[in-house]
């Protein structure tokens, strides 16, 4: 926020173009991550980097994330964290996120694409 200099000049007005490119930045990331839910998601998602690979394109043996079905996903979570699905170290993970938080992964990495937003 700009505050006048000497308390009686008028504050500057915000430039349209400011909007115009924060805008252009919301926009390049999809509708589906946009926002503030769209930030959170992506920055759930990237603690499965480290395995699962850059938005979830894995190498090597671990399962591919990017563009997995968003019930696929939620259902495979819940199954780690119930203890239903045996796993090394996911079943420690899974206990560590709330349904929400789940939620928003899963739709993150759907929204991936099979390709994990390379184009």
């Amino acid at each position: 926020m700009t505050f006048p200099r000497n308390g009686t000049e008028p504050a500057p007005r915000r430039r349209p173009v400011l909007f115009g490119i924060l805008s252009l930045i919301f926009d390049v990331a999809g509708p589906a991550q946009a926002g503030a839910d769209g930030v959170k998601a992506r920055d759930l998602a990237a603690s499965c980097a480290a395995c699962h690979g850059t938005n979830g394109l894995a190498k090597g043996d671990f399962p591919k994330l990017a563009g997995l079905d968003r019930s696929a996903f939620i259902a495979a979570f819940s199954a780690f964290r119930s203890g239903e699905r045996p796993a090394t170290v996911m079943h420690q993970h899974a206990r560590g996120y709330t349904d929400s938080e789940i939620a928003l992964m899963a739709d993150w990495f759907a929204a991936q694409g099979a390709d994990g937003g390379r184009h």
